[in-house]
């Protein structure tokens, strides 16, 4: 029998492997190491990106921010405008009114009633003035009630009064103008 020593054969399989180990080893940490550094690469390119997207956004949100603070501006300025328009339209629409009341309260105070004051604030008129009786100061109620630019006639205060040496009625009232209709030219109230 034949006796082959083939330790120094095992020996270099051995080596060669534990050499293929180490190479295949190298090689895998290498590939590792440049797939560890591509991911790391494509992760900070993307958050590179994310970041310019961000600071877009940011710039667009600060222009939108203006734009939305310019428009509330004109929105304010707007209102504004339109409260004036309003107002002057209001002043416009009301400017005959104080020539329809006193033309109407020349109308329709009686003979013997005599006003000393009159104040209106809006469309609501306080009078004062002097009656020779208490019967002229109803007749001017019911002729103010009847009146097509007068309403609501409220006696306020009635007293007897002496004035120049006779006896008078002191008499306070209040009514309301009506506003006056689109065609002013008719003479009825607004409805």
């Amino acid at each position: 029998m034949i006796r082959i020593n083939l330790l120094p054969h095992r020996e270099a399989a051995k080596k060669a492997r534990r050499e293929q180990f180490y190479v295949l080893f190298g090689l895998v940490a290498l590939l590792a190491a440049v797939i560890i550094f591509a991911v790391y690469t494509l992760i900070e390119t993307q958050i590179e990106q994310q970041n310019r997207k961000n600071d877009f956004l940011k710039q667009e949100i600060a222009v939108l921010d203006k734009q939305l603070e310019e428009i509330k501006q004109l929105r304010e300025k707007t209102n504004a405008l339109l409260a004036r328009k309003k107002v002057i339209e209001d002043l416009q629409r009301d400017r005959g009114e104080t020539v329809y009341l006193l033309s109407e309260l020349t109308q329709q105070v009686p003979e013997g009633v005599y006003l000393k004051s009159l104040k209106q604030d809006g469309l609501k008129v306080n009078i004062a003035g002097y009656a020779q009786s208490n019967a002229r100061v109803s007749a001017l109620m019911r002729n103010l009630e009847a009146s097509p630019w007068l309403e609501q006639p409220i006696l306020i205060e009635t007293k007897a009064v002496v004035l120049d040496g006779r006896r008078v009625n002191e008499f306070s009232m209040s009514f309301s103008l009506t506003r006056a209709a689109a065609d002013e030219n008719t003479g009825e109230k607004a409805k």
